[in-house]
């Protein structure tokens, strides 16, 4: 099998605006897989917050040894992969079951056992902005789920500006910008506004950070489900979390590819965790690929394909909030040009 490495440039349609910063385009990279005349395509998208960037991520493709010659010892092919950023990682392991899928004539869904409708509705996500910026920009979209982005400042005058406009389900997420103490305070300031969850309010790598604000939280009567996304990693992480949140999120750039989700997927699922399946920013490649799982999961934030002007991959199709996968081989995705 011949594996190659190309840059992934992605200009987003607005500039995105998180607690880290501001970006307009995503530098991504794409892996393509070759055996025996079928492609397999995988894409690894930089997550900053784990110091990757485009440079890295190639950098780590290009030196891979050898895959092998067996398309389908998937297992074997990705636990010999050395250790690396698991974006990297997670683009060999797309591309494998993109390749694995077009050689058995059958699309991942239902090599993974699942059908694929009806999947739950995925959220858009709103950058943070002034208040009213963001009430305006939730109002314009007039969509049904909409995540915000929020820092310490002006959390609550956004929220109550875009409750305003807006009877959406709402979901908030904090990148891990909130102390413990902002988070028990803030957190019961927003209870009023009936968020449907809060995505990472606290810092990663302090689980008991976490059970704390849950303790806290329940001894005031604040129901708000609390998500983790930057510390969950992978199984171990969500099975270090149990308890202490009530849910967790799911990312292919996170786990290092669809194998592990799988397994991080379960392991909250037998803690009594909710799962939310989310994405960085992708083409529709990384997202179609996740979205095979999203059957197994109560919520969606797929939004990545949504906030590129340049998509170069035809995949998973949007009517509304409703994703839909393609009913192709493999992964499903088709280049819109020659790769």
């Amino acid at each position: 099998m011949k594996l190659s490495v190309y840059p992934l440039n992605l200009d987003l349609k607005t500039t995105f605006r998180v607690s880290h910063g501001a970006s307009d385009q995503r530098r991504n990279a794409l892996v393509k897989i070759e055996h025996d005349g079928m492609v397999g395509y995988g894409e690894a998208a930089a997550v900053f917050y784990y110091g990757d960037t485009q440079e890295s991520l190639s950098a780590y493709l290009n030196g891979l040894p050898p895959l092998g010659n067996d398309p389908f010892a998937l297992e074997a092919m990705l636990n010999a992969l050395p250790e690396g950023p698991h974006a990297a990682r997670a683009a060999v392991d797309i591309a494998l079951h993109d390749l694995w899928g077009k050689l058995l004539g059958q699309p991942l869904y239902k090599l993974f056992g699942l059908t694929p409708a009806p999947l739950p509705q995925t959220s858009f996500t709103v950058g943070m902005d002034a208040p009213e910026a963001m009430a305006a920009r939730v109002k314009e979209l007039n969509y049904p789920i909409i995540k915000v982005k929020l820092g310490a400042d002006e959390a609550e005058a956004c929220v109550a500006a875009i409750r305003k406009v807006s009877a959406a389900r709402l979901r908030v997420d904090a990148n891990a910008a909130w102390s413990p103490d902002q988070a028990l305070d803030l957190i019961a300031r927003l209870a009023p506004y009936d968020l449907e969850l809060i995505e990472q309010p606290l810092a990663s790598g302090n689980a008991e950070a976490y059970r704390w604000l849950k303790n806290e939280l329940d001894q005031r009567g604040i129901r708000t489900p609390i998500f983790i996304d930057e510390s969950a990693q992978d199984s171990r992480d969500a099975a270090r979390h149990a308890g202490a949140v009530d849910g967790v999120v799911v990312k292919l750039m996170k786990t290092g590819g669809l194998r592990e989700a799988l397994r991080a997927i379960h392991t909250a699922r037998a803690h009594g965790m909710k799962v939310m399946l989310s994405c960085m920013i992708e083409s529709s490649l990384g997202v179609t690929a996740a979205a095979h799982l999203a059957p197994l999961c109560d919520q969606l934030d797929l939004d990545g394909p949504l906030l590129v002007a340049n998509d170069p991959f035809d995949g998973l199709r949007y009517d509304g909030a409703a994703p839909s996968l393609p009913d192709r081989p493999g992964i499903g995705v088709l280049p819109r040009q020659t790769l």
